[in-house]
């Protein structure tokens, strides 16, 4: 993720700390201030708001490792305004596993909750209802305070909507009586729901709202897209999709010809190759950075990527896609039997799909009854 930072590592998932982040930090210290004008009490604040990205990060860690326990690995945690994103390869489809890991993170933040509440019995201040639901930045009650945060971050991930754990919650408890990709979509459409009642009650009520039904909207129509995509895709041959009239490049080659190439075709990124063989890809972004260092009249294979990743073109495109995906490539190199038979890009699958989704259209009208004129 562009303009994040790793600050740590937690059970060999790193962690990472998006610069927008460092907004909410100012904003509560000016915030803060505004309403104390106390130095202590200002950085307090900024000290709690810390201590409670503290819990959303083992809240993202409950979801990793649990995904970890199904063979799915976390590429990473990432902290913003919003909160954490455990960033998981991808999301379990038996609904039991799905819903061990959707309920995984809310159940850290139950256990800090009550981790803080049996203490602070310990300290005969059995907080009240009033005091588990209550939030102060500013130092008053740092421990009812910090209870409070977790038990709303318990309700708010429970609530039935994506991106929020309550919606996967729900996809998993309709995909036991459902196909998946249909509780996906009916999952989305109750999200989207929601969305809008947040944003009737912000009209009235707290601005506030309105940004979370935006928030709730694009993620419900984020995840059913998502996962209407990988329906799509499933069961289709990478040969299907891949571009086969490429262009290629030879490691003697000069940057100029490189040059020459990108200005006369749509390929932006070229495999360099020996016979039929890959022994790297130039990228756009390499080509313009070698040519400032050093000019045009550089050789291919001093500007090229030697470790690149390819696939093979009896792949299925799923996962090829996913691949594409996680190296963050425009292009990947299409090999069969250790020679080059294509490229695929983002823009193929995209082409395809919509081919594919206009086929279908297609059958299904024809396939649907005829409306017959009634003689009377």
């Amino acid at each position: 993720m562009r303009w994040a930072w790793k600050i740590g590592k937690l059970a060999g998932i790193d962690v990472y700390m998006h610069a927008t982040f460092l907004l909410l930090v100012g904003f509560i210290f000016v915030a803060t201030w505004v309403e104390s004008h106390n130095v202590a009490r200002t950085l307090f604040g900024v000290f709690f708001v810390l201590v409670v990205f503290g819990c959303i990060v083992l809240h993202e860690l409950g979801h990793a490792l649990t995904a970890r326990r199904f063979g799915i690995r976390t590429r990473d945690i990432v902290l913003l305004p919003i909160g954490g994103v455990a960033r998981l390869e991808r999301m379990p489809e038996d609904p039991n596993q799905e819903l061990l890991v959707a309920l995984a993170g809310p159940a850290v933040n139950v256990l800090i909750a009550s981790g803080l509440f049996a203490v602070l019995a310990a300290l005969g201040r059995i907080p009240t209802l009033r005091q588990a639901v209550t939030i102060s930045w500013t130092g008053h009650d740092f421990l009812p305070s910090l209870m409070a945060v977790n038990v709303w971050l318990v309700l708010f991930n429970l609530i039935p909507a994506f991106p929020m754990d309550g919606g996967r919650v729900l996809r998993a408890l309709l995909a036991k009586r459902m196909d998946y990709t249909d509780a996906t979509q009916a999952a989305a459409h109750i999200g989207q729901g929601i969305a809008f009642v947040f944003g009737f009650l912000g009209l009235f009520f707290d601005p506030f709202l309105l940004f979370i039904a935006l928030f709730v909207w694009m993620g419900a129509s984020g995840e059913a897209a998502m996962v209407q995509m990988r329906t799509s895709l499933g069961g289709i041959p990478v040969q299907q999709v891949m571009y086969r009239d490429i262009r290629t490049l030879q490691p003697d080659d000069t940057l100029a010809k490189a040059v020459e190439q990108i200005l006369s075709g749509w390929q932006q990124d070229f495999p360099v190759v020996y016979g039929s063989r890959v022994l790297g890809v130039l990228t756009r972004e390499d080509l313009v950075r070698a040519i400032a260092q050093g000019g045009t009249d550089k050789h291919v294979r001093d500007a090229m990527r030697r470790d690149f990743q390819a696939v093979d073109s009896h792949d299925m495109l799923e996962p090829a896609v996913q691949v594409v995906q996680r190296c963050g490539c425009r292009a990947l190199p299409v090999e069969h039997n250790g020679e080059l038979v294509g490229m695929l890009t983002l823009e193929s699958v995209g082409e395809f799909m919509m081919i594919h989704s206009a086929m279908r259209r297609a059958e299904q009208a024809a396939q649907a009854p005829q409306a017959t004129p009634s003689l009377t």
